[in-house]
């Protein structure tokens, strides 16, 4: 069976944004696996990370995280999404379970898949998983950099995002520690940090270029 494909048409997601009403997005669901261990150990690092008294997967999405998988293939990194427990990144399983995911994964060729519903928190950025939608492109900064599809591919997503949310930032994965200045930061665990560099600079400077019209805000000291 077939997941289902959502074409969005510009004139009703688009209005903050200047773009052409051709101008539409094809998002073909493929959820990964969210059953009750996940929701249990989601809730779990909420409770570590964010708030003790955490009950809830749920989130209200105020920005939006750019990132990279760092291989080459959309199925091995759907399949690893789809697991609910962490394996083989032990610095990672110490700060809790859950497996790592991401709300959208953009193919080679700019294909849009939606892993989770945008209201669900994810594990992709420390700090701001509760407020954050992660946008995970299959490439890396060496052998496989980024596509002009997925560039554009993502342009579309973010203006579809930022119609269908209150989103106020869009940071690359490689900011996402100079948002610690900021009020959305949210880690309580002071230990717990890391540094990635995905997707770069360069993308994101032309990525921004693309929905400048948005005005939405980067990570502090960065341009928008």
């Amino acid at each position: 069976m077939r997941s289902p494909v959502f074409i969005v048409s510009a004139l009703f997601v688009l209005a903050a944004s200047s773009a052409s009403a051709d101008d539409a997005i094809e998002i073909t669901d493929r959820p990964i696996s969210f059953d009750k261990e996940r929701v249990r150990l989601t809730i779990a690092y909420r409770r570590i990370h964010q708030d003790p008294a955490a009950d809830s997967i749920e989130i209200t999405p105020k920005l939006i995280v750019i990132h990279y998988t760092g291989g080459s293939s959309m199925k091995s990194t759907w399949r690893y999404f789809n697991k609910t427990r962490l394996t083989g990144r032990k610095k990672l399983q110490k700060a809790g379970a859950v497996n790592v995911s991401a709300h959208f994964l953009v193919a080679r060729n700019g294909d849009i898949q939606r892993l989770l519903p945008e209201t669900t928190m994810g594990r992709h950025t420390i700090g701001l998983n509760h407020l954050a939608i992660g946008i995970e492109n299959v490439g890396d900064g060496d052998k496989h950099p980024l596509t002009n599809a997925q560039l554009e591919a993502n342009a579309k997503l973010v203006r579809y995002l930022a119609g269908k949310h209150a989103i106020t930032h869009l940071i690359g994965h490689h900011e996402y520690r100079r948002m610690e200045a900021h009020d959305y930061w949210l880690e309580r665990d002071p230990n717990y940090r890391n540094r990635k560099p995905d997707p770069g600079p360069k993308f994101m400077a032309k990525l921004r270029a693309r929905v400048e019209s948005l005005e939405l805000e980067g990570a502090p000291d960065s341009n928008k």
